[in-house]
């Protein structure tokens, strides 16, 4: 039944490449080595107007940008016994960053491949001291960002009961409160409607924000295939207020597969950079460029704290 509905709002496999879209976002994963790819994504006429980085506070090499031109989103990555990132985030605010918006816990349902692996009960502990309160200063709330496996949505759905159970009293019931899903999904384009169907089906009318997603390992026609597809689709659907693909990195450092990257081993733009930056293509092919090596240490650090990859 879910899968019916969200194959019902789908498109057909070929759609324009360049098109512009105010809801892309950045997934910021910093690699020391190529530092001067830091200013592709803030070059003139780039769509982005947000990005996360997996942390609470800015990266530097976007520091000095004001959050009208690209919003800094911060994230609390995994559980703490302490008050660190709700301080850190009313900190930004109390120096003038008009922080708006809160992500939760990256992938709690997961041990593997970057995943926070929290149990429900612990976050929702963490959750009501750090990220609930920001709401009484305006920041939205965005939940946990669970894998596109089957154990997410029941994982939001404990955690929510164990936050539940926190805030309540014997006699008052209290929920607590969300603005909006964080939905990661590694797959084809009929997996990833068919997850946003079932998110919207456990989390109904609430908006998403699909803050990881791409298809990884698969060759460069069908990525720049599924890349197309669901640009166009996320775009277009009312119930999607942010996404960011999976991918600001270089072919050789990847691990979602050497052509589900926007950069190639030089750090030039490759035609999926481009369209999502919202450029016109550059027909650099991901796989090019003389600068092929082994990811550094830090760089494939990185890479295992942002994704984990699901293979549909």
């Amino acid at each position: 039944m879910r899968f019916s509905f969200a194959l019902s709002l789908a498109i057909p496999t070929v759609a324009l490449a360049q098109t512009r879209s105010s809801k892309r976002g950045l997934v910021f994963v910093p690699n020391s080595d190529d530092p001067e790819d830091n200013k592709i994504w803030v070059q003139s006429g780039s769509d982005l107007t947000w990005y996360y980085n997996y942390g609470s506070t800015p990266s530097p090499a976007f520091d000095s940008m004001p959050q009208d031109q690209l919003e800094f989103v911060p994230m609390l990555w995994g559980a703490i016994d302490d008050t660190s990132f709700l301080d850190s985030v009313q900190g930004q605010i109390d120096s003038g960053r008009d922080i708006k918006h809160v992500l939760g816990f990256n992938e709690p349902d997961s041990q593997y491949g970057g995943g926070s692996n929290i149990q429900p009960s612990v976050a929702a502990d963490v959750w009501v001291k750090n990220i609930a309160p920001l709401a009484d200063k305006g920041v939205k709330l965005g939940l946990p960002a669970c894998t596109g496996g089957w154990g997410g949505i029941p994982w939001l759905q404990q955690f929510l009961g164990n936050c539940s159970d926190l805030i309540s009293t014997d006699d008052e019931k209290k929920n607590c409160t969300y603005d909006f899903v964080a939905i990661h999904w590694y797959g084809n384009f009929e997996g990833l409607a068919s997850h946003m169907g079932s998110y919207a089906a456990a989390f109904p009318d609430v908006t998403q924000w699909i803050t990881e997603y791409n298809l990884d390992n698969q060759d460069l026609t069908t990525t720049q295939s599924f890349y197309n597809t669901s640009s166009e689709y996320l775009d277009r659907m009312d119930s999607v207020e942010r996404y960011s693909l999976f991918g600001s990195f270089r072919s050789s450092d990847s691990n979602v597969g050497p052509n589900a990257v926007m950069l190639n081993n030089d750090g030039q733009l490759t035609d999926i950079g481009a369209w999502y930056l919202g450029v016109s293509a550059t027909g650099v092919e991901p796989q090019s460029g003389t600068r092929k090596r082994a990811p550094t240490i830090g760089v494939v650090f990185a890479l295992a704290i942002a994704a984990a990859i699901w293979i549909s």
